[in-house]
């Protein structure tokens, strides 16, 4: 499933105390694990290990962030928490 997310992709935790809340993926560690953020409780400098089955993936990629992580440029809290904002404040169906 690791191959089905990328950097930057949206996702909503089905598990633990974060259950419904959307987070972005920050780093892909291997086939079962990856970190995330969302700028707000768990911020860039100390992103939350989670385990895939415990995710459900959108369909909404954050390509400026995507962009940013993959070319090693700084990526802010304000930034994503701004933009996982915008999403469900246009009313996102994925999101």
């Amino acid at each position: 499933m690791a191959q089905e997310l990328s950097l930057g992709q949206v996702v909503r935790s089905k598990a633990g105390r974060d259950k419904d809340r959307y987070f972005v993926v920050w780093e892909i560690l291997n086939d079962s694990c990856v970190y995330l953020v969302d700028g707000d409780l768990r911020k860039v400098e100390n992103p939350k290990r989670k385990n895939i089955k415990h995710l459900q993936r959108t369909n909404r990629v954050l390509d400026p962030v995507a962009v940013r992580l993959k070319t090693g440029d700084k990526v802010t809290n304000a930034e994503i928490c701004r933009l996982i904002a915008d999403l469900k404040e246009m009313g996102d169906k994925n999101c």
